[in-house]
């Protein structure tokens, strides 16, 4: 029986390592890739493939198939989900019918909430925890760019059993994927989200990128204040994170193109629908919960949600 991989959402991430994998198993007899997606992507891809454009590289991959219609889709073994977070629901409602009880679900998202939303639409699955590092991004529909040469993909569950994470794990190896399995995956995926909120949240904010925010000290400011009332947060709801995550997330961002911002400025930029919710009101609303005060988010998330 062959293992078939469903990609939910063709952006930045899904696109790219949806990429890869298409690319390593192409007419392959042990792996089908299958891209859900719709209207012009799905065309774009249908007809010419999917273009992936790196600094040193540009290539063109076909998958098995690129569909969003369940009967054409089929049952999937795996399913990796990479769309923005406010679509989480609409678009796993929209393909139920490919998911079995059976079906392992990898939320590849910017926010930490989603396993939870996952699992309230389908309790009987085993949803996996993740996070990529990566700056990759829509050029136009069937067409994704990756900026610079850091990639790296998280994935773990406390619940899942090792014969499924290792099996996903070589799968992702032997298509070049730089992937971690990781025990504490919990605080992986916080790490992550405590770096992608900061940023997302003050890239917006100041409508700046992240060399304008390392060269403005009013700007670098407002960031670390950012990190460290999400680092108290993580804190009060008893994550074990490294101690000096605020440096770290930090020293991440000086070693990011300078020339690059969030994927929410970006949205912003383009009068698009964000992911303002998930990265900068989900740290206000948490706070309320566990009674601590975070007023540089709130002045972040309140000037944000009236523009």
């Amino acid at each position: 029986m062959k293992t078939r991989i469903g990609i939910l959402g063709m952006g930045g991430v899904g696109g790219y390592f949806g990429g890869l994998l298409a690319k390593e198993f192409y007419q392959s007899d042990s792996v089908e890739i299958m891209f859900i997606a719709r209207g012009e992507t799905q065309k774009e891809i249908a007809n010419n493939g999917l273009k992936i454009i790196t600094d040193t590289d540009e290539f063109i991959v076909f998958p098995f198939l690129v569909s969003n219609d369940p009967q054409v889709i089929g049952k999937l073994d795996f399913l990796i989900c990479a769309t923005k977070t406010y679509d989480i629901e609409e678009s796993l409602v929209s393909i139920s019918k490919c998911i079995t009880k059976k079906t392992v679900i990898l939320p590849l998202y910017n926010g930490v909430d989603a396993p939870e939303r996952i699992s309230t639409l389908f309790p009987d699955n085993e949803v996996l925890q993740g996070c990529v590092y990566i700056v990759s991004m829509i050029v136009s529909p069937g067409i994704i760019k990756k900026i610079g040469t850091y990639e790296k993909l998280f994935f773990g569950s406390t619940m899942a059993s090792i014969a499924t994470l290792h099996k996903l794990q070589a799968i992702f190896k032997s298509a070049g994927i730089e992937s971690y399995l990781v025990d504490n995956i919990e605080e992986t995926v916080w790490e992550k989200f405590i770096f992608i909120s900061a940023l997302a949240s003050a890239t917006s904010y100041l409508n700046q990128n992240i060399g304008e925010i390392l060269a403005n000290q009013t700007s670098r400011a407002l960031y670390v204040s950012l990190l460290n009332e999400i680092t108290m947060l993580a804190a009060v709801k008893g994550l074990n994170l490294p101690e000096d995550s605020v440096m770290q997330s930090i020293l991440k961002l000086e070693k990011s193109p300078h020339s690059a911002t969030s994927s929410m400025h970006r949205d912003f930029l383009a009068g698009n629908k964000t992911e303002l919710d998930s990265l900068t009101g989900f740290v206000v609303t948490e706070s309320l919960k566990y009674e601590i005060e975070t007023p540089t988010y709130q002045m972040v998330f309140d000037k944000l949600s009236n523009l």
